[in-house]
């Protein structure tokens, strides 16, 4: 009832505000055309002059807030006042001698019916009419000019322009957010739809275009505001706090031989008090950090994103929760209690709500804790274990999820000479083959967890955490799934680093305690790979490296550069979620400190991972060839031949890497014919000079960047560049769920070592070894903090695009990268419907294993328009989004 007499009453004064507003124009003389205002014979006529009819459509502030009434209101008295939005064609023909050349500028036109159209928090965009006077020096409209003059901002998506003269119908998409005219030094200006290099922009638009590129680019000083739209550098100086005191000190990753880092955007917030080298923080549960305000999430994104984060157990929650369960955190006394956290839920005592309801909103408490008795914190059941709750823990299942699992294998021949694992270990479970067969066969890999690790695994194990440092070496099966041999646990010797390593070696057992003992072998294992995929496969490899190219893109290549029409969709809300990251995920003492086994040294890990990343080997095909997972075979489609057959990421990475490559090259192609374009387009050389001195800053003398003097160079990095945030992100993000929600399956913590014979921790384990597995992995504490992370970074959001997709069909009005980009969308639905077959081929046994999950991460899911978003396991979004 309310909601309809507000709507009553929003209608009844719009009306009101159309009237004056009409009255207010007749006075001022704004009306051309004849009009009669009272029906009869009382009209005022006015010259009848050329008008061209537009079409704006935009978003009001109030849709994306709708408890921002206020500002509509005001946005009412504005138009009322006779400010309202205005716009101005800007000519592609004709220079104006007074403004520099720049193309001419006609007559301001505004936007109409602004009051009398009442937009509801669910209506989404509104279409306005617009009707320019036409001046005929104007000739082809290349860009127009518009002005905020309201209270508020707005979303503006696309101007229309019918029947120009000689022209027919210009289309502008524009997709950005205008403020009111005093937030800016300067006019917002939206190119038409054509693609231009920059020697080839009409010369009345080229200062136009050069100008919006110095804005975007900023002057490198000040903090920066939400209207701002610079993109700049900075380094990772904002994970720690100096002036919270040593505990939440941090190494600066980024400028240093020590620390290497890709850049960051710069938010230019004050330094510390305790040290100027750092960038202060903002309050935990302040998520307005500054990101260029186009780079922000979509209101359906934000709106899911908040949503599902509220089951997130965040630091806040913490201190509540430590002290009702006095000194350490509960355990999970046995495997059911975690199958409880998603089929009854965790039943968390009332006291643990009481203590934090000063600090946390009541709607938020309310959301994750249920006040009426019954079980919380339920889960949806994941994937790995919804047929068979058992299954996860064969050997068969444990292989199986190196090829077909969020952190696709990194293998070696063995071979080690550091490794302690003989033909003794391994000899007699070969299937019959000799250690040499099976060596010159390539039967043999290992996923080396060791050298990563070694460096810092004595700081590590100075923390709550006991964990080791693993190889697991596994054979290749004629049925082609994976058999653990054996598992090599090391420790630094005690000595000290340069004495080596102490190791010790594990093989599969089926019964007794030595079966107890191989499965905490296994989690072992699986605690270093759930980190390794994480800070590097996961947060380095794609979100990390693929920031500096989202900046550098905006800062250095035009909106109406082809190159940048083609990377933008990539890039879509990365800059925002790894910002989110940075304040909540990766910062000093944050949830992936508290979650997963390197606690406070997981970005120094990962700083020393970096340096040896290498962009040419983030190319699908050269990574499978540097792990040994391929060899050269040009008698393939691929020009690869797979080492094994039944390597669903691989396999389905493959003809997505094709796919996307061919879409590519069709594209690129079209701009430029000859290796002389790429070589003399300015902006696209420094882009890609600034990617590497700038954004890769600390990388920037490697020999393997790419030169960028060719057709080839482009190809390559264009298309490696969208693999990595769209393909790779997908692969290594949204299983995480459907695999590691249970946690017993994917570990991220190791808390107490491997029992040795004749001590109380290895008759407890014999007694009863599922409780031993349980106090040996994540605790029950890190569990809840850990599954509600990752159930809310495996979600694809409401709004999600997806790889072949674009969320606006007339992105270009160029007609062969239209059609090139029809074929690639047809190709990526026959590549789901090849991946749906084979899931569907009993042979393929590492697409579906024994927990019966088929491999659909790398589905495109081009086809399925619903948008439902949710844990559906599959799908490509474009972008590292979530």
């Amino acid at each position: 009832m309310f909601g309809l007499i507000l709507n009553m009453f929003k209608s009844f004064f719009g009306e009101i505000f159309k009237l004056f507003l009409l009255i207010l124009n007749l006075l001022k003389g704004k009306l051309y055309a004849t009009e009669n205002i009272d029906g009869g014979s009382g009209s005022i006529d006015v010259e009848k002059k050329k008008m061209i009819s537009g079409t704006v459509v935009l978003m009001k502030k109030n849709v994306l807030d709708f408890t921002d009434f206020r500002s509509s209101l005001l946005d009412r008295v504005d138009e009322f006042l006779g400010e309202g939005v205005s716009l101005q064609l800007v000519s592609a023909v004709n220079g104006d001698p007074e403004n520099e050349m720049r193309g001419k500028l006609g007559k301001e036109a505004y936007i109409e019916h602004w009051i009398s159209t009442i937009t509801s928090a669910a209506a989404g965009s509104s279409a306005f009419g617009v009707k320019f006077e036409w001046d005929e020096s104007i000739g082809v409209p290349g860009a127009f000019i518009v002005r905020n003059h309201h209270h508020s901002e707005f979303y503006l998506k696309s101007l229309t322009l019918e029947d120009v003269p000689g022209t027919g119908r210009v289309h502008f998409v524009c997709n950005s957010w205008v403020y009111p005219v005093n937030r800016y030094k300067y006019d917002r200006i939206f190119f038409a739809n054509p693609s231009y290099l920059p020697n080839d922009t009409p010369e009345p638009l080229r200062k136009y275009r050069e100008d919006e590129l110095k804005v975007l680019r900023g002057d490198g000083t000040g903090e920066l505001k939400e209207w701002d739209r610079v993109y700049d550098y900075a380094v990772y100086n904002d994970l720690g706090n100096p002036d919270k005191g040593p505990r939440y000190a941090r190494p600066i990753c980024g400028n240093s031989s020590d620390f290497p880092y890709p850049r960051r955007g710069r938010t230019g917030r004050k330094p510390t008090k305790t040290d100027p080298n750092y960038e202060s923080r903002l309050f935990l549960l302040n998520i307005d950090i500054y990101v260029p305000r186009d780079e922000r999430f979509g209101h359906l994104k934000m709106s899911d994103f908040l949503a599902y984060s509220l089951k997130s157990i965040s630091q806040v929650l913490l201190p509540g929760i430590m002290s009702f369960f006095d000194s350490t955190p509960t355990e999970f006394d046995t495997l059911q209690q975690v199958h409880d956290l998603h089929e009854g839920g965790f039943s968390v005592p009332s006291g643990v709500i009481d203590s934090i309801r000063h600090s946390i909103p009541l709607q938020m408490i309310k959301e994750i804790f249920r006040t009426d008795g019954e079980h919380v914190l339920k889960f949806p059941v994941p994937h790995v274990v919804k047929e068979d709750k058992f299954a996860w823990r064969s050997d068969e299942e444990f292989g199986r999820e190196m090829l077909a699992g969020v952190n696709p294998l990194d293998p070696e021949l063995y071979g080690d000479h550091t490794s302690s694992i003989t033909k003794e270990h391994i000899e007699h479970n070969l299937n019959g083959l000799t250690i040499d067969e099976a060596l010159q066969n390539k039967k043999l890999f290992i996923l080396d967890h060791h050298d990563t690790l070694i460096p810092y695994l004595n700081r590590i194990n100075t923390t709550s955490t006991k964990t080791y440092a693993t190889r697991t070496l596994l054979l290749y099966q004629k049925d082609g799934t994976l058999k653990p041999l054996a598992i090599e646990l090391s420790l630094v010797h005690p000595y000290g680093e340069k004495h080596g390593a102490i190791n010790e070696v594990f093989t599969p057992a089926e019964s007794g305690v030595e079966s107890s003992i191989w499965q905490l072998a296994k989690a072992y294992a699986a605690v270093n790979d759930s980190g390794v995929h994480q800070l590097i496969s996961h947060w380095l490899n794609t979100h990390a490296v693929i920031e500096p190219f989202v900046i550098a893109t905006n800062r250095q290549l035009s909106g109406i550069h082809p190159i940048y029409k083609l990377l933008q969709p990539h890039y879509r809300d990365t800059m925002n979620i790894n910002a989110l990251a940075r304040q909540t995920l990766i910062s000093a003492e944050g949830i992936l400190e508290s979650t997963v086994f390197p606690g406070k040294f997981a970005m120094e890990l990962s700083a020393t991972i970096y340096k040896m990343w290498d962009f040419s080997e983030q190319a699908l095909p050269a990574d499978l060839l540097k792990r040994g997972m391929a060899v050269p075979d040009q008698t393939k489609p691929h020009g690869l031949r797979l080492v094994i057959e039944d390597y669903p990421f691989a396999v389905d990475g493959l003809e997505i890497w094709s796919a996307i490559e061919k879409w590519v090259h069709e594209y690129c192609s079209f701009y430029y014919p000859t290796d002389d374009l790429i070589r003399g387009d300015t902006e696209l050389q420094s882009w890609w000079e600034e990617v590497r001195i700038e954004g890769h800053g600390d990388l920037k003398d490697k020999p393997w960047w790419p030169k960028m003097q060719t057709l080839s160079d482009l190809t390559k990095s264009c298309t490696t560049i969208i693999w990595v945030a769209s393909a790779l992100h997908a692969a290594v993000n949204f299983g995480q769920f459907p695999y590691a929600g249970y946690l017993p399956n994917r570990p991220t913590v190791s808390r107490r070592f491997m029992p040795k014979p004749d001590t109380p921790e290895y008759a407890e384990l014999e007694r009863n070894p599922d409780l031993v597995f349980l106090k040996t992995i994540t605790s029950q504490l890190q569990t809840l903090l850990g599954v509600s992370l990752i159930e809310t970074l495996s979600r694809h959001s409401s709004d999600e695009v997806y790889l072949g997709q674009r969320d606006c069909s007339e992105w270009t009005s160029d007609k062969a990268p239209l059609e090139a980009f029809k074929r690639f969308g047809d190709r990526l639905v026959e590549i789901e419907n090849k991946i749906m077959q084979m899931n569907h081929e009993k042979k393929f046994r590492n697409r579906f294993g024994p927990v019966n999950m088929p491999y659909t991460l790398l589905y495109p899911n081009t086809s399925d328009f619903t948008k439902v978003g949710g844990l559906t396991g599959k799908g490509i979004p474009n972008s590292v989004s979530i």
